[in-house]
């Protein structure tokens, strides 16, 4: 049995937000506890496996690879969040890659184990759902500003997402991300060249809007960022 310790919050529309603390214990006593490294791959795109992983800690990025070789950042996953959980359902080859950016705890749980819970907690199944239906949202409004908005536009409004889920408050009223992201990152989750990212991050820079290091920013004015991701999203929200 998994004992549960006290963990960071869930991020605001994670998986675990679905759950009451009941549902979130049953879940948790069905796995075992992982300490993953940052840069560890928890599943290669095209695996067999069919277990997923219960983020508790620490942050992973999804990413699928084409034919052609090139590589699309999904979504990143964080405190509460399920991965995993398509395979475990029908049982095909995973869709995708996920692998850590900062060293991250997680409860990994077999999928007949993940049935049995759902046996027993019936609630688990609908968290599943609202999760998936959440994640389906959230590629609908990726698409949406794919077709509306420009590539400096698809990345501030990334940027601002970054730092409402992941930012971690500084003196002063900055916000530090520091993800391990780097600049091809940040290019293949907005469907942008390295070129773009590079010009805008030069640009906010410029305008003391931000500050950035090696796999590192920093928010220096967060009302401002969230003023631009506002006029960029404004006319992309999804129904």
């Amino acid at each position: 049995m998994v004992v549960t310790l006290p963990l960071p919050e869930p991020v605001t529309g994670s998986f675990a937000k679905h759950l009451s603390p009941e549902a979130y214990k049953v879940l948790v006593d069905a796995g075992v506890r992982q300490t993953y490294p940052a840069g560890t791959p928890l599943f290669h795109q095209g695996d067999p496996t069919r277990h997923v992983i219960l983020i508790e800690d620490g942050w992973v990025k999804v990413t699928a690879t084409s034919r052609r070789g090139w590589t699309a950042v999904l979504a990143l996953r964080g405190p509460g969040d399920i991965v995993g959980e398509m395979s475990a359902l029908d049982g095909r080859p995973r869709m995708a890659t996920v692998a850590t950016l900062t060293e991250a705890t997680g409860v990994v749980i077999l999928s007949d184990r993940l049935d049995a819970c759902i046996v027993k907690e019936p609630s688990v199944a609908l968290a599943i759902s609202r999760h998936l239906a959440n994640s389906l949202r959230e590629s609908d409004r990726q698409r949406m500003q794919f077709g509306s908005s420009n590539g400096d536009g698809r990345l501030i409004v990334f940027l601002v997402d970054l730092m409402d889920r992941t930012g971690k408050p500084e003196p002063g009223g900055a916000v530090r991300i520091e993800l391990g992201l780097s600049q091809q990152d940040l290019a293949s989750s907005v469907g942008v060249s390295r070129e773009v990212v590079a010009r805008t991050m030069r640009v906010l820079r410029s305008r003391k809007t931000v500050q950035t290091g090696r796999r590192l920013i920093v928010v220096l004015q967060p009302d401002v960022l969230r003023a631009l991701g506002r006029s960029v999203s404004m006319s992309t929200e999804a129904p």
